[in-house]
């Protein structure tokens, strides 16, 4: 546990570094989301998020107003991590459930150090592991803890209903990391109406596997959410290519939510370093909050 701790530490410090020299110091406010308590109200200014306009007064006919908010010193943030057996693709020690609480651990440790609470939710088809949000050391060792040490209760994936789940416990208005490789259908509904309530970011993990499976004749199949094997024939055009299709379809599927509903959206790769994608949110969530 402690050679997780340092290497989590390690990419932290990285990060922190990297984003300062990108941010100009401004790298904290990755997590202090979009203020969590009403202020007061000002004009519309061009780049403001439509979420914060104030129908009721700008109906009025004195033009169009948006709601401002101050900084809430209880900032929460949670980590939605999708522990699901479709996590469980690419080499070993680079998996895609590797990769995802690698980036959990690491948000996780550097929300702590800027002294927001944290919380996790890991989910299958279930809900595999609670930990309310907490500040301060102790917390950051529990959650890391929460995160990597872990079994599994099942390996199915329910995405409608781990977002639902947590529609239902996080009432306070929040931000919610949510670490999965979107693999699943019908829950957009409720991903919707989580962006509507919280400052929701959406990290998609994938593997170069899933987009370019290479022509291998005939091959067994393993699928664990389902445990049976299934024998494919690799090896014709045809597969490969509707293979890529789908890959590229449902991720530019779920691209097209998170830019509708004002969703941060990240990919990561299996093979990638973590650090310069997330420098890349960070860069574009603190543009979007001074533009704000």
């Amino acid at each position: 546990m402690n050679q997780l701790f340092s290497k989590l530490r390690k990419y932290e410090i990285m990060i922190r570094k990297v984003a300062n020299n990108h941010l100009q110091g401004e790298y904290q406010s990755i997590f202090k989301g979009s203020g969590l308590e009403f202020d007061d109200l000002r004009p519309y200014q061009y780049g403001d998020d439509v979420r914060t306009i104030e129908w009721k007064v700008s109906a009025k006919g004195h033009g169009t107003f948006v709601k401002t908010f101050k900084e809430d010193k209880d900032q929460c943030v949670y980590f939605l991590l999708d522990i699901s057996g479709s996590q469980d693709i690419g080499q070993p020690g680079h998996k895609k459930i590797d990769q995802g609480k690698i980036v959990a651990g690491v948000l996780t440790l550097a929300a702590i150090f800027d002294g927001s609470q944290v919380g996790l939710i890991s989910y299958s088809d279930q809900k595999e592991k609670i930990i309310l949000p907490g500040k301060g050391g102790k917390q950051g060792v529990k959650m890391v803890r929460g995160i990597f040490d872990h079994e599994n209760n099942s390996l199915k994936t329910d995405l409608n209903s781990m977002f639902t789940f947590t529609l239902n416990l996080v009432k306070k208005r929040s931000v919610i990391v949510v670490i999965s490789d979107f693999i699943d259908e019908g829950y957009e509904r409720p991903f919707r109406a989580l962006a509507e309530k919280h400052d929701l970011v959406a990290i998609q993990l994938t593997d170069p596997r899933e987009s370019a499976l290479p022509a291998l004749g005939i091959i067994p199949v393993f699928d664990k959410e389902k445990g049976k094997t299934t024998w494919v024939n690799t090896a014709f055009g045809s597969f490969s290519k509707k293979i890529s299709e789908t890959f590229t379809s449902e991720r530019e599927h779920l691209k097209e939510i998170c830019k509708k509903n004002q969703i941060n959206y990240l990919a990561i790769d299996t093979t990638q370093d973590i650090v310069m994608p997330l420098i890349e949110l960070f860069k574009y969530r603190n543009k979007s909050m001074k533009r704000g």
